[in-house]
């Protein structure tokens, strides 16, 4: 722990969190722009980093783009994050009253509330969840994996036939390659370059950036919007005391949320601020300009960064798709996600911990003295962003390992994901099953071997019995639905 803090509170430690943060604000308040595609583009510049200055940069621009999102939000009534979208329900409002600067406050204070808050849980619980991890068998992890995939196509859309296609998609597009239980290639197709299968980075930044920019193209700039002046950012010690239930309650819900694989942080700021209205003494303002609405919405679509992080550095799930890209960063330099991370590299998670607390108090001192000037980047028009955006693609993709396949292949994945969400595919289901398919296939091959091809003990041993058969309410809890609404009809 000691290592970690030292490296964090070194020069370059500080100038990549603040760089971090700052980058992951500016792209986070530009609608269309999203932090999954800024740190897809990130992972290629931390090839030659020292792995916990990378991962210190790729979580301080993961704090810095969820929490930029409510700057347009707020001003312009468009998101620029999804995570912000419940934000606009009383930001906006109240801005165009004639009070920008007490919205923008708000936000700013509820999510470096919401953003501590989930990092004490992170830091209490993560250690602890990895120990008992360690205790699974293969079996185990692999009902577990089984479990998570069903949770995220459970929640991964309005219908779950279709996230249940994309998580499907997913584990078949991470079959190609060497199959690692028979040493066979397989589904290569007869080109060499297959033989490791599709690399993740020019999946994920074909996928998020190159996907984008398809969508970008077809769909003109949004029309031009009042122009909203923000003269000061306001909040104080006084609001703290008067939201401090408020900013509590909605932090925990979010943290909770958070550690729920597929389920992200717009899923966790429309249960705050549905709950926060609930038991609200004026829940009829909600909606045109609530501080109670703003303030639940932005701790907990915070609260969700540490509670994602929860399972991915205790038993390498992760919890979103953003959680996926960290995931993939920690095996592009060279590190086993799972229980004996803690273990194996103890410096490394703690980085990871610390640099979380450390970015989110840097979030809020930057929005804080800084947020006239980047109330500005809603002028930014988009089509001037993307030749640069364009260019750093290519150059991530090639960079791996220097050969023009990658990129073609990020095209293609980049048209795969216009084409699924042209259709309403989730994407989350099927980046988070490319990420844990082999992880999933990995544990069944070693139990196979390990009872001789018997699957008995799948379902005989406790931890894995218990995760299948959560994973089976969670598919038939919608015939179930289903079956009693029509039987009160």
């Amino acid at each position: 722990m000691q290592e970690a803090i030292l490296q964090i509170v070194s020069p370059s430690g500080l100038i990549l969190i603040l760089v971090g943060t700052a980058l992951g604000i500016l792209v986070g308040a530009i609608p269309g722009l999203t932090g999954t595609m800024l740190i897809a583009l990130a992972l290629p510049l931390t090839f030659g980093m020292d792995p916990m200055l990378a991962m210190i940069l790729l979580i301080s621009l993961y704090v810095g783009a969820i929490s930029g999102g409510m700057i347009t939000a707020t001003l312009l009534r468009m998101p620029g994050t999804p995570a912000s979208i419940v934000t606009t329900f009383d930001g906006y409002p109240m801005a165009q009253k004639g009070e920008p600067g007490r919205a923008l406050g708000l936000g700013v204070m509820a999510s470096l509330f919401g953003g501590v808050i989930s990092w004490f849980f992170l830091w209490l619980l993560a250690q602890p969840i990895a120990s008992y991890s360690k205790t699974f068998g293969p079996f185990d992890y692999f009902s577990l994996v089984l479990m998570a995939l069903v949770l995220i196509a459970s929640v991964g859309g309005k219908s779950m036939i279709r996230a249940l296609f994309a998580g499907a998609l997913g584990i078949l597009l991470s079959i190609p390659g060497i199959a690692p239980a028979t040493g066979q290639a397989r589904l290569t197709l007869g080109y060499t370059e297959m033989n490791n299968g599709f690399q993740l980075l020019p999946v994920l930044i074909g996928l998020f950036a190159i996907n984008q920019l398809f969508q970008d193209i077809g769909n003109p700039e949004p029309a031009d919007q009042p122009e909203t002046k923000v003269k000061q950012v306001t909040f104080g010690m006084a609001d703290i005391g008067k939201q401090w239930f408020n900013l509590i309650r909605s932090s925990i819900i979010g943290t909770w949320i958070g550690m729920l694989p597929g389920i992200g942080a717009n899923i966790g700021s429309v249960t705050s601020y549905t709950v926060a209205k609930s038991f609200s003494k004026k829940p009829e303002e909600f909606g045109s300009g609530s501080e109670e609405g703003i303030v639940s919405a932005e701790a907990a679509n915070n609260a969700t960064i540490g509670g994602g992080l929860i399972p991915l550095v205790s038993m390498g799930l992760p919890g979103s798709v953003v959680e996926a890209v960290l995931l993939g960063a920690l095996v592009i330099h060279g590190f086993q996600p799972g229980p004996r991370l803690f273990d194996q590299s103890p410096q490394l998670v703690y980085s990871i911990i610390f640099a979380c607390l450390f970015a989110t108090i840097t979030m809020g001192i930057l929005m804080k003295f800084s947020m006239r000037l980047l109330s500005q980047l809603a002028k930014v028009p988009r089509n001037l962003l993307f030749p640069g955006i364009l260019v750093f693609c290519v150059l991530g993709s090639y960079a791996i390992a220097n050969r023009w396949f990658d990129v073609w292949v990020m095209f293609a994945f980049g048209g795969l994901g216009f084409v699924l969400e042209k259709y309403r595919m989730p994407l989350a289901p099927l980046v988070i099953g490319f990420v844990l398919g082999p992880i999933a296939e990995d544990n069944l091959s070693a139990g196979l071997m390990s009872t001789n091809g018997s699957a008995w003990p799948m379902l005989t041993e406790p931890k894995s019995a218990f995760f299948l058969c959560v994973a089976v309410v969670l598919l038939l809890l919608p015939a179930i639905r289903r079956i009693r609404k029509r039987a009160t009809e």
